[in-house]
């Protein structure tokens, strides 16, 4: 059974940081496409970066410059480090992997809060 698991969310400051963790168990991250998607109260999920199986990175224009996927492949564990984070970065975030034509596991998701 594939278990993908996220922590690391709360409650930060307008230009503040904080690191996401995403722990599988039941599938290898890096034989996957996997990344973090969000969402914010009354918007549509939207994705924030994703990262190929060779390690090729993607992000969304929101969090380009501010926000860095990463994989411990040895923990099999997938980071968002976010840092200059604004108010609309409020949102839960869930972390996701499949391939290129679509997400197949999803985590439950953390919730981030961003005070102004």
């Amino acid at each position: 059974q594939v278990q993908l698991v996220e922590s690391g969310g709360g409650t930060v400051q307008t230009g503040g940081s904080l690191r996401l963790s995403c722990a599988v168990s039941g599938l290898v991250f890096a034989a996957y496409v996997s990344g973090w998607y969000r969402q914010a109260p009354g918007k549509e999920r939207e994705l924030v970066a994703h990262m190929g199986t060779y390690g090729a990175t993607a992000y969304a224009d929101s969090a380009k410059g501010r926000f860095t996927l990463s994989r411990d492949d040895d923990k099999n564990t997938l980071y968002l480090q976010m840092t200059g984070v604004k108010p609309e970065d409020t949102a839960v975030y869930f972390c996701a992997a499949g391939s290129y034509d679509g997400v197949e596991y999803w985590g439950r998701g953390t919730q981030v809060t961003v005070s102004s």
